[in-house]
């Protein structure tokens, strides 16, 4: 609007480009925090300030934490010999909540794409190899997204293992806990059958 003033467009423009939120959700989200100034906006900035000037990217894995090795890395008890390799730090924080991998991982930084000259050099897949040389690894396990770009990477990083000694493994995929067939899409349900088990 016209009559808004410099500053709160600034600030709605800046928050309509977060995920999620489009123009007119960053201006409702901008109006709450103008609301609660005292309780939320002003914390806000101040752990935004601060987690601006700390954050940083793990020099092994690529997970963001505050000190150059994140915790995951440097605790001895995640050295079990396994890497989940997965797209971003989102999936590694999604794997952490579950609580059921003890190992380490490795942040590719996106997906091999041919369509956005996306390379293996554009992603942390050098430093995978890097790893595997350094540390005793027994298992790779590749946890992408099921998408095209996905599977060309996990391909990709399985290839470049080949002949390493090295188990190259991948999450199941198919139908869900709960999951019910008549709302799963093609896609999925041929998934599920191709990884059926005995029971």
């Amino acid at each position: 609007m016209s009559d808004t003033p410099k500053d709160l467009e600034a600030l709605i423009d800046l928050m309509a480009r977060l995920p999620g939120l489009g123009p007119r959700s960053a201006r409702r989200a901008v109006l709450h925090l103008l609301k609660k100034r005292g309780q939320v906006m002003a914390p806000l900035a101040d752990a935004m300030t601060q987690v601006a000037a700390t954050a940083r990217d793990c020099l092994t894995c690529g997970n963001i934490g505050t000190s150059d090795i994140c915790a995951i890395c440097a605790s001895e008890k995640r050295r079990n010999g396994q890497i989940c390799v997965v797209e971003d730090v989102a999936d590694l924080w999604a794997m952490e909540r579950g609580g059921a991998f003890r190992g380490r991982y490795h942040v590719l930084g996106g997906t091999l794409s041919a369509l956005d000259a996306v390379g293996p050099e554009e992603l942390r897949i050098p430093r995978l190899m890097a790893r595997l040389e350094e540390e005793e690894v027994t298992e790779v396990i590749l946890a992408l997204n099921a998408t095209v770009d996905g599977q060309t990477t996990a391909h990709y990083i399985a290839d470049e293992i080949t002949d390493r000694g090295i188990s190259v493994t991948s999450l199941a995929q198919g139908v869900p806990i709960g999951g019910e067939l008549d709302y799963l899409d093609d896609g999925t349900i041929s998934a599920a059958l191709k990884a059926r088990k005995t029971i």
